[in-house]
């Protein structure tokens, strides 16, 4: 007889083999899908490095270069070396102007070719194409006194308008200005146009003249200098002597974005037009450029207003640059087109003047003249075009 221990071993071994039996037989997994291979990434292009506004170029590469007579910008360059003569670039090349017995045609050509090598201007990404607009000097009518309808008035910079030289401080910002007023102990931003219209009655001893068109003033103050026909019958020139300090904004552009003008009505004369329209709303257009420039008098004498350079203008022959790119008294040849036109307008400019809107490198602004005729073109003018600048041969910018 098994003894009871043998016994309870006996069952617990039969209970063990029988829970085995129970359970069921453990599932068989399925085979892994094929492992795909992982998507290929599109490639990032590199940034590619902006384009240096100069590029070396040949004669060959300016578009009708043979077909100009370079002999107007000759005499223009040989008038502005009394400025130019004083700079390392250009002294060179006015000595050998000053001297030089240049006539028209071939001979003038071949004195810029012998000093001078061309550098085509280049937009950062790489392009040779850029805007060029038109300016003039206009001329409005004025007087000393204040009278009817003598009731805008000119004014010189004002006394508490300061400007800080940057280049004193960085060398590397030479072209750049600061300018605002003093509150307290700090320098705040400059009235703009509507803060400065508020306060003209205040001002009004400070005039230096009284002219009679608000909106013709406006566009003179755009392009910088102009001259005021005055009620005795005398001229007088009025020249750009600072500005507040606040970035250019266009009405034209503006008038479009409200609807008010389409995109080819928004020339000077569709302003002027939409202003004798809306003569209530005259005071809001003018605001919405915050810009404000101030003037100093000058004899009406000359071919032209001085412009940057400090030297008188040459019709047709002078553009306003930015001076970043393109050395002030430096020739340039111009490839555009006429205001309006698709007929070719190619010729050497001389590089004299500057302008709050005219910025980069493909960008000139065309001289047209004085008066009404001058500005119906400057009006017009808004072409595409290449501009390739002249350097003193072995300069390399």
């Amino acid at each position: 007889m098994p003894t009871l221990p043998t016994f309870l071993m006996t069952l617990l071994l039969t209970m063990l083999l029988a829970g085995c039996a129970a359970l069921p037989a453990p599932p068989v997994c399925p085979p892994c899908p094929p492992i795909q291979p992982c998507p290929v990434c599109p490639g990032v292009e590199p940034v590619k490095p902006e384009v240096k506004p100069l590029q070396p170029a040949a004669w060959s590469d300016l578009p009708d270069w043979a077909a100009d007579d370079p002999l107007p910008a000759f005499e223009a360059f040989r008038a502005s070396c009394a400025t130019l003569a004083k700079r390392p670039l250009w002294r060179a090349s006015c000595e050998s102007a000053l001297q030089a017995k240049v006539g028209a045609g071939d001979t003038a050509r071949a004195w810029f070719e012998g000093q001078f090598q061309p550098w085509a201007l280049t937009q950062p990404d790489g392009g040779r194409t850029g805007l060029v607009t038109g300016y003039y000097e206009p001329l409005i009518r004025g007087s000393r006194e204040k009278k009817a309808p003598y009731l805008t008035p000119v004014f010189a910079p004002p006394s508490d308008l300061i400007v800080v030289e940057l280049a004193a401080l960085y060398p590397e910002l030479k072209h750049l200005r600061l300018r605002g007023r003093v509150e307290g102990r700090k320098l705040v931003p400059y009235h703009d146009r509507a803060d400065w219209t508020a306060q003209e009655a205040r001002r009004a001893d400070e005039a230096l003249l009284w002219v009679d068109d608000p909106l013709d003033f406006f566009f003179l103050q755009i392009q910088g200098s102009g001259q005021v026909l005055l009620d005795d019958g005398s001229r007088v020139r009025i020249g750009y002597a600072d500005q507040n300090g606040h970035p250019y904004r266009s009405i034209g552009k503006w008038l479009i974005e409200q609807n008010e003008l389409r995109a080819h009505e928004a020339s000077m004369q569709g302003i002027k037009a939409w202003a004798m329209a809306n003569p209530r709303r005259l005071q809001e257009l003018l605001n919405v450029n915050p810009s404000l420039v101030f003037f100093r008098e000058l004899p009406a004498t000359g071919s032209g207003p001085p412009g940057a350079l400090g030297v008188p203008l040459t019709p047709e022959r002078s553009i306003a640059v930015d001076p970043r790119h393109v050395p002030l008294g430096a020739p340039v040849w111009l490839a555009t087109t006429q205001p309006n036109s698709e007929q070719a307008l190619t010729r050497l400019m001389l590089a004299q003047d500057t302008g709050g809107a005219i910025r980069g490198a493909v960008r000139a602004d065309f001289y047209w003249g004085s008066g009404v005729a001058a500005g119906n073109q400057a009006g017009r003018m808004k072409q595409r075009g290449m501009m390739w600048v002249l350097l003193p041969r072995g300069h390399v910018p």
